[in-house]
């Protein structure tokens, strides 16, 4: 039986097979082989890293001035404001529009701009007020309120009225 094992290995022919031994990074950088991909996928994590920083600094910045415009003196300045202009385009609106010693004319400045009126008679012997308001860039817009006409809600004399 030793003697068949050993002709058997005899007759069997002992090859090795093998290769060079050869090296090479993993690393894109270094071998080059996936190297626009790799470098394309460092800037994508860069550039979301510092647009992640940019947003949470913006909401951080926006948050603050929310704050501020959420205070208890901020919101009285707001109220305070409107109450002035309200008073403010009351006395105008009376003064343009009383039946007794109204105002002619007349002009203010409010931030900068600057508005003016006067009552005015178009080609039809109709009053009206042109109202002119140019801003601090010096744009122009003009607004003609007719006077004596579209009185809503008054009930005249006449048979043909409806009342409410």
């Amino acid at each position: 039986m030793k003697k068949i094992i050993t002709l058997i290995l005899l007759l069997t022919p002992l090859t090795s097979h093998s290769s060079e031994i050869t090296f090479g990074f993993k690393s894109p950088s270094f071998s080059g082989v996936g190297t626009g991909s790799h470098y394309l996928t460092i800037e994508n994590q860069e550039h979301s890293r510092k647009k992640s920083i940019e947003d949470a600094l913006e909401a951080a910045q926006k948050a603050a001035q929310r704050e501020a415009d959420n205070t208890t003196l901020a919101k009285f300045i707001r109220n305070l404001e409107s109450r002035i202009y309200s008073q403010l385009s009351k006395q105008l609106v009376d003064n343009m529009f009383s039946n007794e010693n109204a105002v002619t004319f007349g002009s203010f400045t409010l931030e900068g701009s600057v508005v003016s009126y006067e009552v005015l008679t178009n080609a039809n012997d109709e009053d009206y007020i042109q109202m002119r308001i140019v801003d601090t860039e010096g744009t122009e817009t003009i607004i003609e309120i007719p006077i004596g006409t579209g009185n809503f809600g008054s009930i005249d004399s006449g048979e043909d009225d409806v009342p409410f």
